[in-house]
């Protein structure tokens, strides 16, 4: 099983999602295998404050080695 986010794009006159080689690799699927999918909307500004909870931590873990490292 994978799990991962993805934006709805358009595809011609549709719209779809799609799932890279990786993913697709990593489940042994191929070309005309069938997939059982779930789906559920992100709250987007949920996942904004989640990404910004992350970048604090690490700045918090490693900002004084980043800046250490820039300065030389």
């Amino acid at each position: 099983m994978i799990e991962t986010v993805q934006k709805i794009i358009q595809i011609g006159s549709s719209v779809g999602v799609t799932l890279s080689k990786k993913d697709i690799a990593r489940l042994g699927a191929k070309r005309g295998d069938m997939l059982k999918l779930r789906v559920e909307l992100i709250n987007t500004q949920d996942q904004h404050q989640k990404l910004l909870k992350e970048y604090d931590d690490f700045v918090s873990k490693y900002g004084q080695t980043l800046k250490n490292l820039s300065d030389k």
